[in-house]
């Protein structure tokens, strides 16, 4: 396919997004589900790249082109192809390594997910920061009923989100679970109409691109890090972070704007 990714830089120049603050959606379009093939997942390591340079560019959303599918999963075709246990692995760990891009970046990442999401299609969307849904959106890791398990994060992001019980559910039975039920156990965040998704996702981008993103950058490094340490480390790194805002010119900025009753003007500095 030679356009597996649809790429659509949206520039909003309301008053919110101020400093020509940038909000991208990347939509992936490769019809009719919208499969991860090697293709569509090269296009997408290009393009969220390109983003993570952009100087202007504060926000990601990624979301599926159609009203089908976010993502079905990785082409069964990809899968079949899988000769050995090495060829698996090396597959795996370089859904790893993007997937875990995706989750380390500074800036955020939205997934609108407003159909379909399957298996490697749900572990993308894991790796996201945020999860607006469809309320006729599906969710699965239907990986065990063809005899394998979830290899592109989801055994470990999944609990990690949802808890233990409710992931060992999802993956052992392969059972799909509405909007509703992904809401409940934590799996999204919002649910909203089948053609308000982009538009929720673009509403959210919205106010994060609004903000200091000096101190987004010190959230994201904060929760990440944080995560995987014992209580005690983690309030260490939160402090170093606390204190570089403290240093920063848009705490200043932002407790001036507040003194005088108006919205800050924030640099990112």
């Amino acid at each position: 396919m030679s356009d597996p990714l649809l790429a659509v830089k949206n520039k909003f120049t309301e008053r919110q997004c101020h400093n020509n603050r940038e909000i991208w959606v990347l939509a992936i379009a490769h019809p009719p589900l919208n499969l991860l093939t090697r293709g569509v997942f090269e296009e997408l390591r290009t393009r969220i790249s390109e983003f993570e340079k952009d100087t202007l560019s504060k926000v990601l959303i990624i979301t599926g082109k159609g009203m089908r599918a976010f993502s079905g999963g990785v082409a069964i075709e990809e899968i079949m192809s899988i000769g050995n246990g090495e060829e698996g692995a090396r597959q795996g760990r370089e859904a790893h390594s993007f997937f875990n891009k995706i989750e380390s970046l500074d800036k955020p990442v939205i997934a609108a997910i407003n159909a379909l999401c399957m298996g490697g299609g749900n572990e993308l969307a894991l790796a996201c920061h945020f999860r607006i849904a469809s309320a006729t959106a599906k969710f699965s890791q239907p990986e065990i009923s063809l005899g394998f398990i979830p290899g592109f994060g989801a055994t470990q992001r999944l609990p990690r989100l949802v808890g233990l019980s409710a992931a060992r559910k999802m993956m052992m039975t392969g059972e799909t679970i509405g909007a509703d039920e992904a809401l409940r156990i934590g799996l999204v965040d919002t649910i909203v109409g089948g053609d308000e998704v982009l538009g929720a996702a673009i509403t959210l981008a919205k106010k994060l691109a609004d903000k200091s993103q000096g101190a987004i950058r010190l959230i994201q490094k904060a929760t990440r890090e944080g995560l995987s340490k014992p209580l005690g480390e983690a309030l260490e790194i939160e402090l170093e972070c606390f204190k570089k805002t403290c240093e920063s010119e848009d705490m200043k900025e932002g407790l001036k704007a507040f003194r005088e009753k108006r919205k800050p003007n924030f640099k990112d500095r």
